[in-house]
């Protein structure tokens, strides 16, 4: 199919959503297990444990015997409760990733506590329409909390303005009843987002052409398919080369070679197809953290040629990418974020 096309449905028992993209999959989400680490954008009420020299952080409490770390000591004491968001997914047997810059998130609006003032997507270019949209975000912010911000995200244009109000005053309802809820013992005050919701509210710009949704819509819309190559290591490349991606604890192995393929423009070839795929996979699997790739040899001269392509790959992508460069031995080092659990993960436990 043509366009692009939203999958609500489930991938081996699992709520999950998939964007495909002219017949391509593009991004994917996949609710995990009950007992795995909390979901990105879950924000709770923690209690501080103990810092941790050296590492600039301190340790925190989360309910049920849960682990938080926190890149923050400013202020902070051993017993305090605080609030955070949980700001990425936890690496098994890690304690969890959060900060204390909390975002209310819908598919129309953002509250930003701690950061003041309205501001209008910049992909909305018409000034009429932003004039009508700020106006809008003064009334309906009128009266809250001085330190409370909104930002209107791409997809609130054109919407109507009773509907706007409504969807900026329910984020802004629930930023002020957090806010509010600090003493405690740890308590988690907003769950983090499903893949359906996530899927609502952060694939809608642009819109997509078609949007199935039901139980079994996974395994007709060809997502079923999808998910199971992209849980192989092996991923076939354009031109016959082959990359072959593996994680470990310590880092994302990848490796690149020529294939079947043996002429002088090969290996430059090869790489340049890994170097265009390589962050829709790393993507796709949920995978981030150190990532070494082992390109197919080639001359030094070609090198780069090659980093332009990878910097052009994940010039869009929406978690943050460090690309460090070369190493002595010839292999590429970056470092991406990581903004979800893995899929292999997500499905742990089930069969296809």
């Amino acid at each position: 199919m043509k366009g692009r096309l939203i999958v609500l449905g489930e991938v081996r028992g699992r709520e999950a959503a998939g964007l495909i993209v002219d017949g391509r999959l593009e991004d994917l989400l996949v609710a995990g297990p009950e007992d795995f680490a909390p979901a990105p954008g879950a924000i709770y009420r923690a209690v501080v444990d103990r810092q941790v020299k050296g590492q600039g952080g301190v340790f925190l409490k989360l309910p049920e015997g849960g682990k938080a770390f926190l890149r923050e000591t400013s202020g902070l004491a051993p017993g305090q409760p605080v609030l955070v968001q949980v700001s990425g997914a936890a690496e098994p047997g890690k304690a969890t990733p959060v900060t204390t810059r909390l975002l209310f998130k819908s598919r129309l609006a953002i509250v930003t506590p701690g950061a003041p003032g309205t501001n209008v997507s910049r992909r909305i270019k018409d000034a009429d329409e932003r004039a009508r949209l700020e106006a809008v975000a003064a009334g309906a912010m009128d009266g809250a909390a001085e330190d409370l911000g909104l930002i209107l995200r791409s997809a609130a244009e054109g919407v109507d303005e009773a509907d706007l109000v409504e969807d900026i005053a329910t984020m802004r309802d629930l930023a002020e009843q957090v806010l509010e809820d600090v003493k405690g013992a740890p308590e988690l005050l907003v769950d983090g987002a499903g893949p359906h919701e996530t899927a609502w509210r952060d694939w809608s710009d642009p819109a997509p052409d078609a949007v199935e949704e039901g139980p079994r819509v996974a395994e007709a819309a060809g997502l079923d398919e999808m998910v199971e190559m992209i849980l192989r290591p092996e991923v076939e490349l354009p031109g016959g080369g082959r990359m072959t991606i593996e994680p470990t604890r310590a880092l994302v192995a990848v490796d690149v070679n020529t294939g079947a393929d043996t002429s002088p423009a090969a290996s430059l070839k090869a790489n340049i197809a890994a170097a265009r795929d390589l962050p829709r996979q790393l993507r796709l699997r949920g995978l981030g953290g150190m990532v070494t790739v082992d390109f197919a040899p080639m001359p030094k001269r070609d090198r780069a040629t090659l980093e332009q392509q990878l910097r052009a790959a994940f010039k869009g992508e929406s978690a943050e990418t460090s690309l460090a460069g070369w190493t002595p031995l010839g292999n590429f080092e970056l470092q991406r974020k990581r903004d979800r659990m893995p899929l292999a993960e997500a499905l742990r436990g089930t069969t296809p």
